[in-house]
């Protein structure tokens, strides 16, 4: 009986594969769906950054894309996403998605007991929130008297801390709703939130739950059970179960990363050859690929671990992205049609600071992307970022 040697796999290898699958390496010209369903969803709890994240990785596209495509042609869908914050996902994907997330083991209930709700409370209220957001879109005061008006005052008590001041007691499901499919953004109305009911049929949840692993190992493997748990937010051992049955089932295969085994979708595993990506590029906010791209230690060399994550947690500062690692960090602001945008190298990059001339037009051409993308003119300056981590 002989037996196969697991594919070997470096960090070099695998980081270029992912940002050619990011479109990071060469923009596409395919539309905004295609590249949030590549991403597995662009982090929108700074829409603004959503915008950018998604446009960076399109040939043409500007923030007006985005847009039509988010409250337009309905082909994306403002909603909560993995770990319970607010995605641009595809709605073609909405079903995969809310089956999956739905299906994700909770932890204990984090409220205090006199704010808690039932199991059969939890699901009068998802009840509620389905039949009140059918065909229209509902403020967030609007929605808690439609949910009062058909479950009963309870619903609707002042009782969670939020913000020095007190939600309605059913917000503390907004997510859990959002995660079953019957609640989604709608469009601000002036300065206030809106929600609709997206109309979605969740899939089954285990078949659900397959798809987002193997869609998550071709965005982001080679990866591990902790790496999947850690990006939604997830039991550990619950995902080693979920990777044991699906590799079981012949989905997926071990390889070889690092010298540590990693999971690939089966099949999946050609690689570029041994360099590195190269390349410069700016990312925002909470990008997919610095948050969900693991192991973070590599993709945040030296310096950078310090520089450029906030407590350990990727995403905080918008990054500037050197061969496919992270090299520094940056900040934009706008003034009129004016952009400057501020970028930080890290000095341990000898490639980088000072920077060549090279290095210096690839960060003109990504500056001058960034302010196409958000329809004003750019201005670079090299040298320090001043402002702190985004909370």
């Amino acid at each position: 009986m002989t037996t196969s040697t697991p594919p070997q796999v470096t960090w070099a290898r695998a980081d270029a594969r992912r940002i050619h699958r990011q479109f990071l390496a060469e923009p596409t010209d395919a539309p905004p769906a295609t590249v949030a369903a590549a991403m597995l969803g662009a982090h929108a709890q700074v829409l603004s950054a959503a915008e950018l994240s998604l446009a960076l990785r399109m040939t043409e596209g500007t923030r007006a894309d985005v847009r039509a495509a988010l409250w337009e042609d309905g082909t994306l869908v403002k909603t909560h996403g993995p770990r319970g914050t607010v995605h641009l996902l595809p709605a073609a994907d909405l079903p995969m998605w809310t089956g999956a997330l739905s299906a994700i083991p909770t932890g204990a209930n984090p409220m205090p007991p006199d704010v808690r709700m039932t199991e059969e409370q939890t699901e009068q209220v998802l009840a509620a929130i389905a039949d009140a957001l059918t065909d229209t879109e509902l403020t967030v005061d609007e929605l808690t008297d439609a949910i009062v008006a058909r479950t009963g005052p309870w619903a609707g008590d002042r009782v969670m801390e939020a913000f020095q001041d007190k939600w309605p007691r059913w917000r503390q499901i907004t997510h859990l709703a959002a995660h079953r499919g019957v609640l989604c953004f709608g469009r601000d109305r002036g300065r206030k939130v809106t929600y609709t009911n997206p109309g979605v049929r969740r899939a089954e949840g285990t078949a659900a739950l397959g798809d987002l692993v193997e869609r998550y190992l071709y965005a982001y493997g080679p990866a591990v059970p902790r790496h999947f748990a850690k990006w939604l937010a997830a039991p550990v051992g619950w995902a080693t179960e979920l990777f044991a049955s699906l590799a079981g089932a012949g989905r997926i295969e071990e390889v070889e990363f690092e010298g540590a085994p990693g999971w690939v979708v089966a099949g999946d595993t050609e690689f570029p050859d041994e360099r590195p990506a190269r390349g410069v590029r700016l990312l925002p906010y909470f990008d997919a690929f610095t948050i969900a791209s693991q192991p973070r230690e590599a993709l945040f060399p030296g310096e950078a671990y310090g520089r450029a994550l906030a407590g350990g947690q990727a995403g905080n500062y918008p990054v500037l992205l050197i061969d496919g690692t992270v090299a520094g960090v940056w900040h934009q602001r706008r003034s009129g049609k004016r952009i400057t945008v501020t970028v930080e190298p890290l000095k341990n990059l000898k490639t980088l600071n000072p920077p060549s001339a090279t290095r210096l037009r690839a960060l003109e051409a990504q500056a001058t992307r960034v302010a196409t993308i958000l329809e004003g003119r750019a201005e670079l300056v090299v040298g320090p970022v001043t402002v702190g981590p985004h909370a």
